[in-house]
């Protein structure tokens, strides 16, 4: 089910003042995707989030879920949340304590007044489903924080609804056990084959998760893209810097040719990915940490040599995360873990032209 926004707008008023939480938000949510709104706290993503399901009335524009106008400022439309067809999996679960597992997933079919046959049908499937079978009677209260969150799941799922939608669902897990939910998330999500929208500050997440992000910045979409598209090639240096660690190194265009742009930086000449930019023009190199190539003393390569010293260096296991000066330029670099380095040592790289991003926002 696709969902389109349109012109959405809400304002709020704190303290004399004015904050935009959404600014003119124009998006359409692609049918059957995984699709995840990305950024800062106070950027508006709840808020537009909560809006697509009811909880949040904009000041104007218009929101369609599928060909139903659930909300229009102009037409005078209100669709209320529980006739929106939708789930909804919240930050805290909202398990509630005084009922077991079944009766937590049941509880929307309930207020449907279905059959008791056809709830527990639909129930004993749903918990199967997300991997809960046998969990039924449990007090849901007493399960861990994982299975918890696939109760909560569960519930969201069992009334069968057109779109799905996520707010932060996994920030309450420790690490490990987010890490091996996120995976459980998207296997689920990809099987249902259903339109997902996922709202989440945490960048991995919205990498592993999404088919499709949208990272917004003060009430406003500033890009959207597959996860590789924003990580590997993004057009504005807030989503380069905000989806993952950077060096953003100011540059300038010296040439072009068919395949590659030419820039002088503060690394040197480098040849870079082909960007249609004038010469003369000011940019942004972008280089993200895991990118540079180190080379042992005397190897060399025919582009994009760097030359500089190493001024920390620390383990975490699956590498070595270092902090390399190359002139005024501090860079941070993942270096392999059976490297023989220390800091001072001086470190000779390169860096391959399709690593080297330039941006011009």
């Amino acid at each position: 089910m696709e969902i389109r926004i349109s012109k959405v707008s809400k304002h709020y008023f704190s303290e004399g003042k004015t904050i935009k939480a959404l600014d003119d938000v124009d998006l359409t949510i692609p049918a059957n995707q995984i699709f995840t709104l990305l950024g800062p706290s106070g950027c508006g993503k709840t808020t537009l989030l909560r809006s697509i399901v009811g909880l949040e009335t904009p000041d104007r524009g218009e929101i369609s879920i599928g060909d139903e106008v659930v909300w229009s400022g102009q037409r005078h439309v209100f669709v209320p949340p529980e006739r929106r067809g939708l789930g909804m999996v919240f930050q805290t679960y909202a398990i509630w304590p005084h009922m077991n597992v079944f009766d937590n997933v049941a509880y929307p079919l309930q207020t449907r007044k279905m059959s008791r046959e056809v709830i527990r049908r639909k129930v004993e499937k749903t918990l199967q489903f997300v991997h809960l079978a046998g969990f039924a009677m449990r007090p849901a209260t007493k399960l861990s924080g994982g299975q918890q969150q696939r109760v909560a799941l569960a519930r969201a799922l069992v009334a069968e609804p057109k779109v799905i939608l996520f707010d932060e669902p996994l920030s309450n897990l420790d690490a490990k056990l987010r890490e091996e939910t996120r995976k459980e998330l998207r296997t689920f999500l990809t099987g249902l084959n259903i339109t997902a929208v996922y709202v989440t500050h945490d960048r991995i997440e919205a990498l592993a998760l999404s088919d499709s992000i949208a990272v917004m910045r003060e009430g406003r979409i500033i890009e959207i893209g597959s996860p590789k598209k924003i990580y590997f090639d993004a057009d504005h240096r807030f989503v380069a810097d905000f989806i993952g660690r950077a060096n953003l190194i100011k540059a300038r265009v010296t040439a072009q040719d068919k395949e590659t742009t030419l820039v002088d930086s503060a690394l040197g000449r480098l040849t870079c990915q082909k960007r249609d930019i004038a010469p003369g023009s000011e940019v942004t190199l972008c280089i993200r940490p895991e990118f540079f190539q180190f080379l042992p003393e005397g190897e060399q390569t025919s582009t994009n040599i760097v030359h500089g010293r190493i001024e920390s260096l620390v383990f975490v296991g699956e590498a070595y995360e270092a902090e390399i000066r190359v002139k005024e330029e501090r860079l941070i670099s993942k270096i392999d873990p059976d490297a023989s380095l220390s800091e001072g040592d001086p470190i000779t790289f390169h860096v391959a032209p399709e690593h080297c991003l330039l941006i011009t926002q």
